[in-house]
């Protein structure tokens, strides 16, 4: 059955970035799909193993500092001291620092690019590893953007990290692939998250932004978690290197 192809059952994702926002809802997903999750954050993701004990799986709270690599190769064995494998990991956590391009500071640029590209890779590169050492394959999934695409407008330091998650996930999938390790990239659109606050607060701006999208909406958690299954599951197992826009159609305009 078709269906079968999307379970997670007996799989253990990792989700950076758990405690709100599309960390969360992706968390719920893929607990839903019958993942145990590793839950990682600067802060407790006390709520998210509460919704994700709900499903009847598993949670781990880890609470890390993604602003170095530091904590990174503890996160990966945690996991697998938890629970003896590591199959799913979800790059989710990422910041933005919105000033004029031409007052960004270099504490901002360096913060965004260390979170939004830096431990990305080198936490890829870690759980990469695990799952060659296990000789079982495994699925890893970036958060990018639509400033992937495009340049934007005071967000130097994002949208350059934001295009960075685009070009690693096709050169990880490049390497990798051949040890049945799929790499792709979800691109979401303008979402109601913690991100986005200001935005939605400046009517003038938020009335712009909804003017472009087909859909008429903000995108939530919600609209996340199908993508991400699907790129976690055997159902993607030929995607690779791919980025996903999940946008409401704003490329599309």
């Amino acid at each position: 059955m078709i269906l079968n192809d999307f379970s997670l059952e007996n799989n253990v994702a990792i989700v950076t970035g758990s405690s709100t926002g599309l960390g969360q809802g992706v968390c719920i997903g893929f607990a839903e799909a019958g993942a145990d999750i590793v839950g990682v954050d600067y802060v407790d993701s006390y709520e998210t193993k509460e919704l994700v004990e709900k499903t009847g799986r598993r949670f781990l709270n880890i609470k890390a500092n993604l602003l170095t690599t530091e904590p990174l190769q503890d996160i990966i064995d945690a996991a697998v001291a938890e629970y003896g494998h590591v199959d799913i990991l979800m790059n989710n956590a990422g910041i933005i620092r919105r000033t004029d391009a031409i007052d960004f500071s270099e504490k901002d640029w360096d913060e965004v690019m260390a979170i939004n590209s830096k431990t990305i890779f080198f936490l890829s590169q870690a759980a990469a590893r695990q799952f060659i050492k296990q000789g079982t394959g495994g699925k890893i999934i970036s958060i990018a953007s639509m400033l992937s695409y495009q340049g934007g407008i005071r967000v130097p330091s994002y949208t350059a990290s934001k295009s960075a998650v685009l070009g690693l996930t096709r050169a990880m999938a490049n390497e990798w692939a051949k040890h049945d390790i799929n790499v792709n990239a979800i691109a979401p659109g303008y979402m109601a998250t913690n991100n986005t606050i200001a935005l939605r607060a400046d009517e003038k701006r938020s009335k712009e932004i909804l003017d472009r999208i087909p859909a008429d909406r903000w995108g939530t958690p919600e609209d996340i978690r199908g993508t991400a299954v699907f790129l976690a599951s055997k159902a993607s197992d030929y995607v690779n290197g791919f980025t996903i826009a999940v946008d409401g159609g704003w490329l599309s305009r």
